[in-house]
């Protein structure tokens, strides 16, 4: 195999994985991210194309918004369902259908004769979001020590932040110049390279154990399992409800001129990275610690937010810190999951995709009560604080349902009894 120190006969695939040489290793990881970025980039840049698409297919542009809700149900449907049936196929072998997936749903999409078509096409294109990027982690963690694997995780994350600060602008431009149906045909190359990658770079990954099946499903009676999707669900619930409607904050509110925006995004994107980075390495010290402190820090944020983004400057900060903020705690919140679920790892890794699009809907109708009662965008912020504080409750129950009768445990500990 590429890349890696000659196996004797007799070893497993697990032991190929920790025989990959430090080279193969990095470019394992860049092939599991390219995939996220992929997907992060099918995700977002249907948002920049909207009005292309509504001009183009002749439908009201808040008709043509359903593609997003089209694509948050696929990953909302997909991510439980792809893991349980996918539970016993060797990982790099799934992977590979998935990212083959997303190859043919977004040439689809850019051949889309019709909305009806177009809609279907971004319903499939969802479906394998969450299993990739949560397959992807188990494959990340099961590729470096122990000790590293909080920022093996992060670095799966690390091609969704870099699809918002280069592939969102990047699709969205192309979109503006060669139209909509260009920007979903980059994806689609994207998504290519990507399946070239893992299956040049990606060692195989063993398959799930006999009766994986039946232990999947079981994590769905743990309560503790439960307790860390409604900790992701409320906490990120907060940040979509301001980042749902941050255009119009920056134009109406902090006086920033709608040529900026884009750019004011791309920060966000950077502050995204930066979170993954630092969140990788805050997941490998304590997962339950700094999602806790993350939440805290969001609440916190997202009070001061109400004042800061009346002056573009401070708007401006506050849109970075956001981006900081959302994924710092994301590998932590994916370590979690695996933690109270050792038995169901495919499952405990997709679901907080699932949990995060479900956050982002919610948010979402949040943000617009708030809208629709008068009190302005800067209000919004208190619906985000409070989401947050919300998140700080579930975690810290959680944690002390912990101490009483122990569920999770250290990240190391717990992923060493995952098999993937």
């Amino acid at each position: 195999m590429p890349f890696s120190t000659p196996a004797p006969a007799g070893r497993t695939a697990d032991d190929d994985c920790r025989a990959l040489t430090p080279g193969g290793t990095s470019l394992a990881l860049f092939s599991l991210a390219l995939g996220g970025a992929a997907l992060g980039t099918a995700e977002f840049a249907s948002m920049g194309v909207l009005p292309g698409v509504a001009a183009s297919l002749r439908v009201p542009e808040s008709t043509a918004g359903l593609l997003i809700s089209a694509y948050a149900l696929g990953v909302v449907i997909g991510a439980p369902v792809i893991s349980v049936l996918g539970a016993r196929m060797r990982r790099r072998s799934l992977l590979l259908v998935m990212t083959a997936l997303v190859v043919l749903s977004n040439s689809g999409s850019a051949l889309a004769p019709d909305f009806p078509a177009l809609a279907a096409t971004r319903f499939v294109a969802g479906l394998p979001h969450g299993a990739y990027l949560g397959v992807a982690a188990l494959a990340a963690a099961s590729l470096v020590p122990d000790e590293r694997r909080g920022r093996a995780i992060a670095s799966v994350f690390l091609g969704l932040t870099v699809a918002n600060v280069a592939g969102v602008p990047l699709s969205t431009a192309i979109g503006q110049y060669w139209g909509w149906r260009a920007t979903f045909a980059l994806v689609a190359v994207v998504a290519l390279a990507s399946v070239l990658a893992v299956r040049l770079f990606v060692p195989v990954l063993p398959r799930g154990r006999n009766g994986r099946l039946t232990r999947e499903m079981r994590a769905l009676g743990n309560g503790q399992f439960w307790m860390a999707v409604a900790t992701c669900v409320v906490g990120f619930g907060g940040i979509f409800a301001v980042y749902t409607y941050i255009s119009s904050t920056l134009t109406d509110v902090s006086g920033i001129s709608n040529g900026w925006v884009p750019a004011v995004l791309s920060l966000f994107g950077v502050g995204m990275t930066v979170g993954t980075v630092v969140g990788g390495r805050l997941a490998d010290r304590s997962v339950l610690g700094t999602i806790t402190a993350g939440l805290i820090a969001f609440a916190g944020l997202m009070a001061a937010f109400t004042v800061l983004v009346h002056h573009p400057v401070t708007a401006v900060v506050g849109v970075f810190l956001l981006g900081v903020l959302c994924m710092g705690a994301m590998p932590s919140m994916q370590a979690r999951l695996l933690d109270v679920a050792p038995d169901a790892p495919t499952l405990a890794a997709s679901i907080m995709h699932s949990a995060t699009n479900t956050a982002n809907a919610i948010g979402a109708w949040a943000g617009g009560l708030v809208l629709s009662v008068g009190a302005g965008y800067a209000a919004i912020g208190w619906v985000g604080a409070g989401m947050a504080v919300g998140g700080v409750a579930l975690a810290v129950t959680s944690g002390a349902l912990d101490r009483r009768s122990p569920a999770g445990g250290p990240l190391g500990r717990e992923l060493n009894d995952v098999q993937v």
